[in-house]
């Protein structure tokens, strides 16, 4: 079964990575894709197969290389014989993913990269989403917060990529963004509490950082 051997695959790959761009996010994504999938009239192998391999080589930990993850789900595809139309539905799906400051315009769409992309938000909200933001941070050994670096809520793509910001800013930046970008109907539920749990920890994390509780 290709899904096996795609898991297996993936383990192996990213048997060292960072911890929020790990194995358990692939799996946790994977999950989540399965779960808003049962809601939309989608391919389950198309999604599966793009959640199992949508970070196989993350560019922002190659040197920005976006053509790497694309080529390397490729080659592993073809080597379990998945068929070409799924190839290259899977691959799409690994270039369009991506956040990137949230303005650029999708070239490619489909119900099956909908499913991905919102399963993938999902990991970047509620009580993962801040775990997931300061293991980042510290993994790249950014400051928690500097109330002297304001969000730039105006970044391009280049500078979204390139920014070296507070982790705090990536809420702004980011995070608190995800909730009105997502594309399913269970996507959005989902996200909804997510949202306001982030939101209750900034609160908190202010009151903290000013002495004030």
């Amino acid at each position: 079964m290709p899904i096996e051997k795609t898991i297996t695959y993936v383990k192996q790959q990213l048997a060292n990575a960072e911890g929020g761009h790990d194995w358990w996010h692939i799996e946790r994504v994977w999950k989540s894709a399965k779960k808003i999938a049962e809601t939309e009239n989608v391919n389950l192998l198309v999604v599966e197969l793009g959640a199992l391999l949508h970070d196989i080589a993350d560019a922002k930990f190659h040197d920005g290389d976006e053509e790497l993850g694309p080529k390397t789900a490729t080659a592993f595809m073809q080597e379990i014989n998945v068929d070409q139309e799924t190839i290259q539905h899977v691959v799409q799906i690994i270039k369009h993913i991506s956040f990137k400051g949230g303005k650029e315009a999708q070239t490619f769409t489909s119900l099956e990269l909908s499913v991905v992309q919102d399963a993938d938000r999902l990991d970047a909200l509620g009580a993962i989403g801040i775990a997931r933001t300061f293991n980042y941070g510290g993994y790249k050994n950014r400051e928690i917060f500097n109330p002297n670096i304001p969000p730039n809520l105006a970044m391009t793509k280049e500078e979204y990529k390139k920014s070296d910001a507070p982790s705090i800013n990536h809420f702004y930046e980011k995070l608190l963004l995800l909730k009105d970008l997502m594309n399913t109907e269970t996507g959005k539920q989902m996200a909804k509490q997510r949202h306001v749990f982030m939101e209750q920890y900034l609160a908190q994390f202010y009151q903290e950082w000013n002495g004030e509780i």
